[in-house]
């Protein structure tokens, strides 16, 4: 088997101050089972994550002066992302102004598989139609990751009433469909009973605990969701399968150590045991291993 086969992820991500996020994302990815990952991100930070993590491949992009992705690097991420099944965005980009022109010159020119998330969510959300309508949908639905808040954004002016994405279960599930089938992607609303849907189909996962409400879990989750969607799973497979594994993952993590303590790194560790279960689970119940569907919930 060569490392092509298990799939290839090229991660944007990752500012001054914000390395952190663009380690999370890439090494989630490696754990969920991605052959190969590289990271795009400002050149002066490229060498600072080469040397956090060998494992990870890194591409120097053109910067600004605050340390972030500057206008100039569409095209050179263009150019480096040939060869990749999946581009993920967002963690840790920051909101510089330079930074979301790139990333709103960027999307509609991808031909891979898209996840998109954090700050790349945040730069699309003042006008999302003006972007994800001109994405090109020929690898599949791209795959968003919003938490509530960015989520709220993604709504902006067309929210009626105050709604609730935090807690209000009911609410979730009508947001995430109707932005889904709206704009065509797959929407991963976070929190609490993350909220999957791809505006026709909705699934309310049901692992994870309150421990994964830490800095840098939402960043693993994007990683996991670019591996498995690298490895040949469709959008909507890929995301909740996912988000399954990911909240699995926080639970054997809680079990090991408690929740009080567990951070996002942790859980990134405890990825190949969830997907050992997952696996061993779906076998025993005569299915196809990793392959194996999770129903949907309506």
């Amino acid at each position: 088997m060569h490392k092509g086969d298990a799939g290839r992820v090229f991660c944007v991500a990752g500012s001054a101050g914000m390395v952190g996020a663009a380690v999370l994302c890439s090494r989630a990815a490696l754990r969920s089972g991605a052959g190969l990952v590289r990271v795009g991100m400002p050149w002066r930070l490229a060498a600072v994550l080469a040397g956090r993590d060998p494992n990870i491949m890194t591409a120097a992009l053109p910067e600004t002066e605050e340390g972030t992705i500057s206008a100039m690097a569409p095209a050179k991420i263009l150019e480096a992302v040939r060869g990749y099944d999946v581009l993920l965005i967002g963690p840790g980009l920051s909101t510089n102004p330079q930074t979301v022109q790139a990333i709103r010159t960027l999307l509609p020119q991808v031909e891979q598989k898209l996840v998109i998330d954090a700050d790349a969510i945040t730069a699309i959300a003042k006008d999302p139609g003006e972007v994800l309508l001109k994405l090109k949908k020929s690898a599949d639905k791209p795959v968003l990751t919003p938490h509530p808040g960015e989520m709220q954004r993604l709504l902006g002016a067309a929210t009626q009433g105050p709604v609730d994405l935090q807690r209000d279960e009911a609410a979730r599930k009508s947001v995430a469909g109707s932005f889904a089938q709206k704009f065509g992607v797959v929407a991963v609303l976070k929190g609490h009973r993350t909220v999957v849907s791809d505006g026709e189909r909705m699934y309310v996962n049901t692992t994870g605990n309150p421990g994964m409400a830490k800095a840098g879990t939402g960043d693993v989750l994007a990683g996991v969701i670019a591996a498995m969607r690298a490895q040949g799973f469709g959008a909507w497979e890929a995301a909740v399968l996912g988000v399954y594994l990911h909240g699995l993952a926080g639970d054997l993590t809680r079990d090991r150590m408690g929740e009080i303590g567990m951070i996002a790194s942790d859980m990134i560790e405890g990825l190949p045991e969830a997907t050992r279960r997952h696996q061993a689970a779906s076998e025993s119940t005569g299915q196809s291993g990793r392959r194996a569907a999770i129903k949907a919930q309506a």
